[in-house]
């Protein structure tokens, strides 16, 4: 019986269930909405001769006004008019490009002067009159011209009137003097939609180019592009317009994230500390202003401020301390930078910035992470070089026996990493409550968002009232499942449990390659580190399912990579292989008899026999045992699972068990083809051994079929192997009494099926012999063995019993082919070359053309067959 879960938990599972069948029911409502709408009749045709687009509104329909189409919606944007404009405004560009470039030498300073006075001024007057008469999209087509006549200016008067100066500081004077203008300019034209983006567009040039003309260093360019990235954010959070916010967001993001880059590279590359102190002060300035930002910003833009804040913050702080230590530890002072960013949670920070400066800690812990992976599966899989020489002898230390590997004095950094996250997480775990008191505020949706929590009744959490969750309500406020699309909070505490076990175990791992302690305390260490594995599986998690799965699955996942580890590690040494497998056989048969119902037995079980599998290959190296001689003792932990088997009867652990036996069995089979009698002895054992798994009924429909397989095929190989030529001579014996037996059995039980009565007698003798005749130069045997398959297949058409007739009807067939072969061959060189491809292509059609009435009579045949005994 499942406990009662507390009376909060209950209410708000109930809530939960509520809330779906109320989803449930506004999707049915919006459906049969919808198909009512869809069995209404359509409306009325228009009257014949009516043509809305030619003579507007049906008689009696209201007045539309110009602009609007028939029913109130909008027109279509007047394209044409659109390009005309366009094409209009371009035409006149072009003109003023040319005539700068080209005529403008040709003229005095008096006429170049009116020119562009006359000509910007009419440019700029003009889009005022035509919004007075209402034609907007004409006077942002002239606003457009004017503001190219606007650079064209600038450049002229840099030609012509100021030659000698600086490029890049008049540009930067041009873009401040014009950024000002056409901000006034679009202030004071307020319909006009292009000026005010322009403006913002050229405000992101002065500061930039001001630095560059004076030949600042980089840090002054990346301060430069931090202000005009600053001034942007307060444009886009401040500013009249949705382009001009757009527009001012786009260029602000593109100017930060390179002012980030600029410090980002300034602080890496830091000789020292106090290199690195200016660079960080520009990234704690950006991370201040991305901060500021996300204060205001939308919940989107305020969640990527966290993140950027959060990211820069690390790289600032991180990087003074990084600048002063070796090349592979700069990882872990950023790492714990990253980690205090989670500090962010006690603040009054914004909840959705707030929720991107965690995401920011979580990145940087990701990354420091993958940076000691490598480290780890350098440990785990380096000792399969190993295999290549077993037993060549104990190596002086841990890094000996890894084979090639990482440069270990340089990844110190590696255990610290793993250990400081595996700790992080296994506190998160043990103190979750608190911990979700305190993140509770960052994960509560807003009041009325989608899938926010109702307002609680009055009375609410009080004796007798409503718990305070409502449907929908975040993860933390239940404790169990959580809101639809989101984990829950068990789920969450049983990942971060999961996620310090795995790490835990690869800090010691790499811990100890990276102090290279001695071989055998490092073979010990790994044995032991299972062990505790075991333990932590065979214990098992909380009272919630989704957290107590988490954690033994985990813990039971590792133990068994950590099993495999440990077991390469002690291929060095014969002294060393046989303790660390028998302790593993030891730990997993003891993890299993002690495991619960929650973990996987049957994997602790199977995991048993494999390291008891390996011992038994160990004796027979140690005796000095050629490979084919050593296959009884291969056998032993197959047999043993034989026995399990028998003893755990039905129980879900039985069948894996009996089936870890198995590659033992096909291993020994394997190592004794080389020599015929062990062949033949082993397949005898293995015919025991299945004779033994199919005494028990359950088994028997499959064992019993593989021992009798296995013992005729041991029976031929043994004559094989003594060159029996008259195989006959040991084969009719053993046929004639089975088939006694067997004529016994159908008597006695009509019922029962011929295989099970003749087909063992029937195979012992018909297949040795097909095997001997299909390479018999003789005529004799085939004839006779073809007269004898005649007779059983005759008698089993008479009496209607399977076996007879497909046993015999196959071998009369095999031994058929094998005498027609050889004039088979000698027609087909005689025929022609095209006719086979002929014959066969007209075999296809043939086929194809009565496919069906094919599968029919194949039907037919499969139906007669199975109606037999």
């Amino acid at each position: 019986m499942e406990p009662m879960p507390p009376p909060a938990e209950e209410l708000a599972r109930l809530d939960r269930e509520l809330a779906e069948l109320d989803a449930r029911r506004a999707q049915l409502l919006t459906r049969r909405a919808w198909l009512l709408a869809a069995l209404r009749p359509p409306a009325p045709a228009p009257a014949p001769g009516w043509n809305p687009s030619a003579w507007g509104a049906p008689p009696g329909a209201p007045a539309q006004p110009w602009g609007h189409a028939s029913g109130g919606r909008p027109a279509a944007p007047r394209s044409a008019q659109n390009v005309l404009l366009t094409l209009g405004g371009l035409l006149l560009t072009v003109a003023a490009v040319a005539f700068t470039l080209v005529s403008w030498g040709s003229m005095g300073i008096g006429g170049r002067a009116a020119v562009l006075s006359v000509v910007t001024l009419a440019a700029l007057i003009a889009p005022a009159v035509l919004l007075r008469r209402g034609l907007t999209a004409t006077a942002e087509a002239l606003a457009a011209l004017a503001l190219a006549l606007t650079l064209l200016d600038a450049y002229a008067v840099h030609a012509v009137a100021a030659p000698d100066t600086d490029g890049l500081g008049f540009t930067a004077a041009a873009c401040a003097v014009l950024a000002a203008l056409w901000t006034a300019y679009g202030l004071t034209l307020g319909k006009l939609r292009m000026p005010l983006p322009a403006a913002v567009v050229l405000a992101q040039w002065p500061l930039l180019f001001w630095a560059w003309a004076a030949g600042a260093p980089t840090l002054v360019v990346g301060w430069a592009l931090l202000a005009t990235a600053v001034a942007d954010g307060v444009v886009a959070l401040r500013g009249r317009g949705l382009g001009v916010r757009i527009t001012a967001a786009l260029g602000g993001s593109a100017l930060g994230l390179s002012a980030l880059l600029v410090g980002l590279v300034l602080s890496v590359t830091a000789s020292g500390p106090l290199g690195a102190l200016a660079p960080g002060a520009l990234l704690l300035a950006a991370a201040a202003a991305a901060l500021a930002g996300a204060w205001h910003a939308p919940k989107g833009f305020a969640t990527a401020g966290g993140l950027v804040a959060g990211l820069a913050a690390v790289a600032a702080v991180g990087g003074v301390p990084a600048a002063a230590v070796p090349a592979t530890w700069p990882v872990l002072a950023h790492l714990l930078c990253g980690l205090a960013l989670t500090g962010v949670v006690r603040t009054r920070l914004p909840r959705d910035a707030a929720r991107g400066v965690l995401v920011a800690s979580a990145a940087v812990a990701a990354g420091a992470l993958v940076g000691a992976l490598p480290s780890v599966v350098a440990v785990v899989l380096g000792p399969v070089t190993l295999l290549e020489d077993v037993w060549a002898g104990a190596p002086d230390g841990f890094r000996s026996a890894l084979g090639s590997t990482p440069p270990w004095p340089e990844s110190g950094a590696a255990p610290v990493v793993l250990a400081l996250t595996a700790g992080l997480l296994g506190s998160a775990y043990r103190w979750w409550p608190s911990l979700v008191r305190i993140v509770a505020p960052l994960t509560a949706r807003e009041p009325g968002a989608p899938g926010a929590p109702e307002a609680a009744a009055p009375g609410a959490g009080e004796p007798g009232g409503l718990p305070p969750y409502g449907p929908g309500a975040p993860w933390h406020a239940v404790g169990g499942a959580g809101g639809r699309g989101g984990p829950s909070g068990a789920a969450l505490r049983g990942s971060a449990g999961a996620g310090a076990v795995m790490l835990g175990w690869g800090a010691l791992l790499v811990a100890g390659a990276v102090l290279d302690v001695p071989y055998a305390l490092a073979a010990v260490a790994e044995t032991l580190l299972v062990a505790g594995l075991l333990a932590l599986a065979v214990r098992g998690g909380g009272s919630d399912r989704a957290e107590s799965a988490a954690v033994p699955v985990t813990a039971l996942v590792v133990a068994v990579a950590g099993a495999v580890s440990a077991g390469l590690l002690s291929l060095a040494s014969e002294g060393a292989s046989y303790a660390v497998f028998v302790a593993l056989t030891a730990l997993f048969a003891g993890a299993a008899v002690r495991a619960g119902a929650g973990v996987p037995r049957a994997v602790l079980a199977v995991a048993a026999v494999v390291w008891g599998t390996a011992l038994t290959g160990f004796a027979g190296r140690s005796l000095e045992l050629a490979p084919y001689e050593a296959t009884p003792l291969l056998l032993l932990a197959p047999a043993l699972t034989v026995g399990l088997g028998a003893r755990l009867r039905r129980t879900p652990v039985a069948l894996p068990v009996e089936l870890a036996g198995v590659p033992g069995a096909l291993l020994a089979v394997g190592l004794a083809v080389s020599d015929a009698p062990f062949l033949a002895l082993t397949l005898a054992l293995c015919g025991v051994l299945a004779a033994g798994a199919a005494v028990r009924p359950e088994r028997r429909p499959v064992a019993g079929w593989l021992a009798a397989g296995l013992f005729v095929l041991a029976a031929w190989v043994r004559l094989a192997a003594s060159e029996v030529s008259l195989v006959e001579a040991y084969t009719l014996p053993v046929t004639v009494p089975a088939l006694v037996v067997g004529f016994l059995r159908r008597r006695e039980d009509p019922g029962a099926s011929s295989w099970t009565a003749y087909g063992p007698g029937l195979a012992a003798t018909l297949l040795p012999s097909l095997a001997v005749a299909w390479t018999d130069p003789d005529w004799p045997r085939p004839l006779l063995l073809g007269a004898a398959a005649l007779v059983i297949t005759l008698l089993g058409a008479h009496h209607r019993l399977q076996a007879l007739l497909v046993l015999g009807g196959a071998v009369l067939a095999v031994d058929g082919l094998h005498e027609l072969a050889p004039y088979v061959v000698q027609v087909a060189g005689a025929l022609p070359r095209w006719l086979p491809p002929a014959l066969a292509g007209l075999l296809l059609l043939v086929v194809g053309a009565t496919y069906e009435q094919r599968l029919r009579d194949a039907r037919r045949l499969r139906d007669a067959l199975g109606r037999m005994r």
